[in-house]
């Protein structure tokens, strides 16, 4: 076979793989982190957007450029945002796969074996990754989408000896997801040591000391947004997350015994270099989880070096079963691959069971949260503020669908997802604290209460589950009400049901 006519193949294989992967896994383009990202988006987009307590979102934005690149595809394409969104969500993954064909083929020989590793990562995106609360890819678009693929090409470039080109990939990388550009460049590094290095490497510390002073002290405040972050310490993880932690250590020693045996020195190398790599950032998380002068470090969430890890070791899992166990028969090729797409596919459904598992551009929502935040985007001000129960996130039905992603409009702090942007950034914890407990007790608020926010904060909005006295609510969808604070003196109108 030619060069050219393989490398149609290859595009045509990964094309093919990209569009199945997004079916098995879903997409949702504004859930869960994209509360954060993509508020970040449209404000660059928008700027009359968001006039109140944008700090929670553009925190992250601000350390970033993610939000300005996609804003700039936004303008210059001519399509409809959504689809342009939809768009890199496609590429992210497509580049994903890309970068593990390249890995693929620099450890086997075999395409077997190439192939089969690369199906496993496809079929595996939104496999959990221990207690870091990450995937290997989400459903939606975030920096993490664009810094993957690329840290794994910058891997695919040191495995094969090119370190200016490895180092090309990783300056992309920083200005778009500046945290995980680091655990990219450590398995760079990794990998380029490992190769120098004759004998067995001792893992070290990263010495931690001399940054102290560029991490604020741990406030009472910032120690109960820890509380809300389980996976920020390991002493907070539980015995299946440490499972999904330490396994990775012996599984890729076994690999790299099977790599000496088999006379793949590249795959020894890789193997040996995710040890390492693990190793070092394992020790920095012990040391952070315990309490005292370095538990201001973390917000660095060490163990997010997994990703990294886990992409590899299913990659070469991948690998040998594809070699070793499916060979040249069909059967066995689907007796794995039907049976684990379909799980991820169920497990996908499950965990957003009231929304279309292709949530695509065009299509109609079906969640009754997302059509009220629909409503809220077409028929209240740009300048409106927002109070919302401040665990609408976890609500069911509701499915981690973001308010300011949806709505287009601003907000007070939520507390299960604005505490991950004050986890990052210390400063926000005293003003989150603050603004969830003027939230409590919520289920019992009446229109004394929503005034006392509105005094406070200057909220005219709010959405709440039950009818509320005193409150004007034009929009309502299923036991959910869209409602206006009216200035005291004023009283409340009559509701208007969705058509």
């Amino acid at each position: 076979m030619t060069a050219g006519r393989r490398r149609v193949r290859d595009l045509a294989a990964l094309a093919g793989m990209t569009v199945a992967a997004i079916g098995v896994h879903g997409y949702h383009p504004a859930i869960e982190d994209a509360e954060i990202y993509l508020p970040g988006i449209l404000k660059q987009l928008h700027p009359a957007l968001f006039p109140y307590n944008t700090a929670f979102f553009e925190s992250h934005a601000h350390m970033t450029l993610f939000p300005r690149l996609m804003a700039l595809s936004i303008r210059v394409a001519p399509v409809p945002a959504g689809v342009v969104m939809l768009g890199w969500q496609v590429l992210s993954i497509a580049l994903l796969l890309l970068a593990c064909l390249r890995i693929a083929r620099l450890c086997f020989p075999s395409e077997r074996a190439v192939w089969c590793g690369v199906a496993l990562i496809g079929s595996l995106l939104t496999l959990p990754i221990a207690g870091t609360d990450l995937y290997i890819m989400d459903q939606y678009v975030t920096p993490r989408s664009l810094s993957t693929p690329l840290g794994m090409l910058a891997a695919a470039e040191a495995l094969q000896g090119r370190p200016v080109w490895a180092l090309v990939w990783l300056a992309v990388i920083a200005p778009i997801h500046p945290l995980m550009s680091v655990f990219a460049a450590a398995f760079v590094g990794a990998i380029w040591l490992v190769g120098r290095v004759k004998r067995p490497v001792e893992p070290g510390m990263v010495a931690a000391a001399g940054l102290l002073a560029l991490f604020p002290p741990v406030t009472a405040a910032y120690r109960r947004i820890l509380a809300t972050r389980p996976a920020f310490l390991l002493t907070r993880w539980a015995w299946y997350e440490w499972l999904g932690l330490l396994a990775p250590f012996a599984l890729m020693a076994g690999f790299a015994w099977l790599a000496r045996r088999c006379g793949l020195p590249r795959l020894r190398r890789l193997c040996h270099a995710v040890i390492l790599f693990e190793a070092v950032f394992f020790a920095m998380a012990l040391v952070i989880s315990v309490p005292g002068p370095f538990e201001r470090f973390a917000e660095i969430q060490p163990m997010r070096s997994l990703q990294i890890v886990y992409i590899v070791m299913f990659l070469v899992a991948g690998g040998f079963l594809g070699h070793y166990v499916l060979g040249r028969r069909a059967w066995r090729w689907a007796v794995l691959f039907v049976p684990l797409c379909t799980g991820m596919w169920y497990a996908q459904m499950q965990l957003f069971p009231a929304t279309r598992h292709l949530e695509l551009p065009g299509l109609a929502p079906r969640n009754r949260w997302v059509q009220t935040f629909d409503w809220i985007r077409g028929h209240t001000p740009v300048d409106a503020y927002f109070a919302l129960d401040p665990y609408y996130l976890g609500r069911p039905g509701e499915d981690e669908h973001g308010f300011r992603a949806l709505a287009e409009r601003s907000s007070l702090a939520d507390a299960l997802k604005d505490s991950g942007a004050a986890s990052m950034f210390p400063d926000l914890s005293a003003e989150w604290a603050a603004q969830v407990d003027a939230q409590r007790g919520w289920a019992h608020f009446t229109r004394e209460d929503f005034l006392r926010l509105r005094r406070r904060y200057g909220v005219d909005w709010v959405v709440v589950d039950h009818r509320v006295d005193g409150l004007a609510c034009p929009y309502a969808n299923d036991g959910l009400f869209v409602c206006r604070i009216d200035a005291p003196g004023t009283t409340g109108g009559a509701v208007s049901r969705r058509p």
